[in-house]
């Protein structure tokens, strides 16, 4: 007699998911003030990968605007040094190349 297969659950990831949900999903900041928090500790920790995703979320999410993410820049710059300042002026400025192109439906260089 055969034993029926075991499906691997990942309990980790759905509660560590769910967790998640239910912190974004609190009603006393806004999903913009908890944006802004995020970025700054992501820049202050140096977490460059993860800023970008962040980054990318608020723009096209509408959360910040293209002068507002410019404006992050200029203040956490101050606050998490001029090295990691740079790198997200860098950042914020690639993204929204990539998104202005994409709303104009030019693509970038091929590649």
């Amino acid at each position: 007699m055969t034993e029926p297969a075991m499906e691997t659950v990942d309990s980790f990831g759905m509660t560590a998911e769910r967790q998640f949900a239910d912190l974004w999903s609190r009603s006393v900041l806004s999903v913009r003030e908890r944006r802004l928090l995020l970025l700054g500790l992501l820049v202050g920790q140096g977490l460059h990968d993860m800023t970008d995703v962040q980054l990318d979320v608020a723009l096209r999410a509408g959360e910040l605007s293209e002068t507002e993410l410019r404006e992050v820049v200029v203040f956490l710059t101050h606050y998490a040094g001029w090295t990691r300042g740079a790198k997200l002026n860098e950042q914020v400025e690639e993204l929204i190349e990539r998104v202005r192109q994409g709303r104009s439906g030019r693509g970038g260089p091929a590649g």
